[in-house]
């Protein structure tokens, strides 16, 4: 089994702007407003935290192995293409948001709206930090790829949680429904290439749901 590594991330800049897009809110004042007091409360009480280990791929038609388990995706082995080895992680900003969300669902709803989109660019700014991180130390990535995209079953984390021990690693948690405890995690293979990419695409132009509300233009 390969090794599992934890690295603990600062807090990346706050980006206003992709919050109130996962809000799907405008931007007058009032929601800024409020979007600001949101993130004042809850930005100390945040974790950035990340398990990750290296494995092989290896693709042969729409089968993708990494050697401890595989999947059959073609949407997932169109992005490994250029690959031999892939950096799987998981990472998690941690419990307080989804206390947060919870307890402000009952008695302020806006807020806890607001609190779900600083969840969805906290994790999505962790997840852009780690990969950041991983190119600095030399390994040029392709964009990353979570189950439920495309093709790829969200069965497939009940490999990840097993191959990176995300409850013991990071306090993350798979429950039968493939729910992740906290809600505000993500996991996804990235994929080590050679292969030179004069413009890196957005992980949104790999998917093919182009109605998606949160589709990024980037």
């Amino acid at each position: 089994m390969s090794t599992v590594f934890v690295k603990t991330f600062a807090p990346p800049p706050f980006c206003e702007k992709e919050a109130l897009r996962y809000a799907r809110a405008g931007k007058d004042e009032s929601v800024r407003d409020l979007l600001a007091g949101c993130w004042e409360g809850i930005e100390g009480k945040l974790e950035y935290k990340v398990c990750y280990t290296e494995l092989p791929v290896c693709i042969k038609n729409d089968a993708v192995d990494f050697g401890c388990f595989d999947v059959r995706s073609k949407d997932l082995a169109k992005n490994l293409s250029t690959c031999d080895r892939v950096i799987l992680f998981a990472a998690t900003v941690g419990l307080e948001l989804d206390r947060q969300i919870a307890k402000y669902g009952r008695i302020a709803p806006s807020r806890a709206l607001m609190l779900q989109a600083i969840g969805a660019e906290r994790i999505e700014a962790l997840c852009d930090a780690f990969c950041d991180w991983q190119q600095e130390q030399g390994n040029m990535l392709v964009p990353r790829f979570s189950a439920g995209y495309g093709d790829l079953s969200l069965e497939t984390q009940r490999d990840i949680f097993r191959v990176l021990d995300c409850p013991n690693q990071i306090g993350l948690y798979l429950n039968d429904s493939l729910l992740m405890t906290p809600s505000k995690s993500v996991t996804a293979f990235a994929g080590i290439t050679e292969a030179p990419r004069k413009v890196q695409p957005h992980k949104c132009s790999l998917c093919e749901n182009t109605d998606c509300v949160f589709r990024s233009n980037k």
